[in-house]
């Protein structure tokens, strides 16, 4: 991905910035790499810093309506107090990680909708002047993969995606917002809910699944919200059936909705690929269930996430709501 500015502060005849992401699509967590390509103009410049922000399209709900615009959500300094001289070219290479609960992006090679970008931004003579955005792709941790497939297989259908912010109380949660993806349900739980939302944050040492579940109004009887927890490990181990430990966490949440259980489903995963250790998070620690294997043929629910999509665009700032935001707890290296 390429981007290319014309430092407009700095007048006609200034400087131009190329920020080059190297191929591929990094995970959260996981590292990536580019080059940030100067072109000095007419005269010479004092480039007091040169860096990136990651931005996130967000959406924020008051009482009243829903907001949307960008929040800076990381920050990375390429090079701080050099010369660049009238005409000279310059390549700063860099390398960066994404924080852990970087949104993923794409499932499958299939756009999920979600608005991420890189921002380049340039210090010359106290002037600041931000790039416009590129798109980043983002993509799913080999956990949290293997929870979409295998609720994928247990019948639940993709929806939408969105970010929302503010933060899920009880959680471990960094970032100033959360990743929902919205699920249809599987045919045994839609007299339970209307939806299931997911949400996954995840940490170094493996993260922590959240699902939400709204129960829908009856004739006698009002609709509300339940919300359950469990943690998920990076670790690898084969000999589990997510399928069927993801099946149990169903249950529980339409447990705490209020309804009446339906009897467990059986399921079988792939033999090859990989699975991941899963338990749900209580006073005797990761419980002792089950786990699936990865495989690009189990994901059902990838299956019609194309549909009705369009190619992820960047916004502008809307209102100092967003940049204030977006100040909190982030340093510039």
């Amino acid at each position: 991905m390429v981007f290319k500015r014309l430092l407009g502060s700095l007048g006609v005849g200034g400087p131009t910035v190329d920020t080059v992401l190297a191929p591929g699509t990094p995970l959260p967590g996981g590292s990536f790499t580019g080059q940030v390509h100067l072109q000095g103009g007419n005269t010479g410049a004092a480039i007091e810093r040169i860096g990136w922000e990651l931005v996130a399209r967000v959406e924020a709900e008051t009482d009243e309506e829903a907001h949307e615009g960008s929040v800076v959500f990381d920050r990375f300094t390429v090079s701080r107090g050099f010369h660049l001289a009238a005409g000279q070219q310059l390549t700063l290479p860099f390398q960066a990680t994404l924080p852990w609960e970087t949104p993923i992006t794409t499932l499958h090679g299939q756009n999920l909708g979600i608005t991420l970008g890189v921002r380049t931004e340039v210090v010359v003579a106290g002037a600041r002047d931000k790039g416009d955005l590129d798109p980043l792709t983002v993509g799913p941790l080999p956990a949290q993969q293997a929870v979409l497939e295998a609720l994928g297989l247990l019948g639940f259908g993709f929806a939408s995606t969105d970010l929302e912010y503010g933060r899920i109380g009880g959680t471990g949660q960094r970032l100033p917002f959360y990743q929902e993806i919205e699920l249809t349900p599987a045919p045994q739980y839609a007299y339970a809910m209307q939806e299931l939302e997911v949400t996954f944050l995840a940490h170094p040492g493996g993260m922590e699944v959240v699902l939400e579940a709204d129960k829908p109004e009856g004739l006698f009887s009002s609709g509300h919200q339940a919300l359950i927890r469990f943690e998920v490990s990076h670790r690898e181990n084969s000999g589990r059936d997510l399928t069927a430990e993801v099946d149990g966490w169903i249950r529980q949440l339409t447990a705490s909705l209020g309804t009446r259980t339906v009897p467990a489903q059986s399921h079988s995963g792939s033999p090859d690929g990989h699975a991941f250790e899963v338990g749900h998070r209580g006073a005797e620690g990761p419980s002792k269930g089950s786990g699936t294997a990865i495989a690009a043929g189990a994901a059902g629910l990838a299956v019609g996430v194309a549909g009705g999509m369009v190619a992820a665009e960047v916004v502008d700032e809307v209102g100092d709501f967003f940049e204030g935001a977006s100040e909190e707890g982030s340093e510039e290296d």
